[in-house]
């Protein structure tokens, strides 16, 4: 059963200000999402399915998905803060999304089939995307068996400010323990440091695994996500800051009796835009890909 991408792409990019989705990092105006379906297109991905805003219909139908369908199944879901289930609602003055665990149940709906995530504007590298989807493919939809692919943390920082990362913890079979989301992690002298909700700062040492939302599931996924979207809801609904991550779903499946999520780690660089001062970076290390002769020029002729 070939496996499909799906790929969250509805985040706002605030801190970018604009929508870095789409915005031009290649020599032939290529975003970083190009990069990602032509790399999974090399490796055997036949179906993608992008999660994107409402507000995001027009301009993401018009320059990715006219682009990409007929080159692969292409499909799309709307990640809307009205996007719950019954019986619960949106606190008032919320205007940020529910996190990437709901952008994941969102789509549960258009996926039958084992499923790689990942999001639409990080590059992941090619060997990546294989490692993913050579783990996808010998899984059953109904196993509750997962994979994330690991990066070193000290090559995931920004230069232009904090970034979230989600610390893994690994055991020595190479399962995951524990994985926390720090989301004001950034380097402070020669250290990598995190900012607690207190203000408090933390060291981060051994410079561990993290996940960059580079996952693999089955659709045994979903019943899960429900679940625990729903005791987010009555706990954190009405917190307009709160947000449903991934990693704290995992944290919950890995304790249960039926679940493991298996880490693989890559050799491939990862980089990314969280800032807009972040996109000439973006723009060298294309080219010197390349150069490399790993890319063409254009992607898509």
């Amino acid at each position: 059963m070939n496996p499909t991408l799906l790929v969250l792409a509805a985040g706002m990019g605030s801190r970018y200000g604009g929508l870095k989705q789409v915005d031009q990092f290649g020599p032939s105006g290529e975003s970083i999402l190009d990069y990602s379906i032509y790399d999974s297109l090399k490796v055997g991905f036949k179906k993608v399915v992008f999660v994107i805003r409402r507000d995001m219909e027009k301009p993401f139908t018009e320059s990715v998905i006219k682009k990409f369908k007929h080159r692969v199944e292409t499909d799309y879901v709307f990640q809307e803060l009205d996007a719950i289930p019954a019986g619960y609602r949106v606190a008032k003055d919320r205007v940020k999304p529910w996190g990437t665990a709901h952008a994941v149940w969102v789509a549960r709906e258009k996926i039958r089939e084992p499923f790689a995530v990942v999001n639409a504007d990080d590059f992941y590298g090619r060997g990546s995307f294989k490692l993913l989807h050579d783990f996808l493919i010998t899984r059953k939809p109904d196993e509750h068996r997962y994979a994330l692919i690991g990066y070193q943390l000290d090559k995931t920082l920004s230069e232009h400010g904090y970034v979230s990362r989600a610390l893994c913890e690994i055991d020595k079979e190479g399962f995951l323990i524990s994985i926390i989301e720090r989301t004001h992690i950034f380097r402070k002298d020669a250290s990598v440091v995190y900012e607690d909700e207190q203000g408090t700062l933390h060291s981060v040492k051994d410079n561990p695994l993290v996940s960059m939302n580079m996952m693999g599931f089955t659709p045994a996924i979903f019943p899960a996500l429900q679940r625990y979207f729903m005791d987010f809801l009555q706990t954190e609904g009405q917190n307009v800051k709160a947000e449903f991550f991934l990693p704290s779903v995992l944290n919950r499946l890995i304790h249960s009796d039926h679940t493991r999520v298996q880490i693989i780690p890559t050799n491939e660089s990862w980089f990314g835009v969280t800032y807009k001062e972040d996109k000439a970076i973006v723009k060298d290390k294309i080219r010197q890909l390349i150069e490399k002769s790993l890319y063409p020029p254009r992607l898509w002729k």
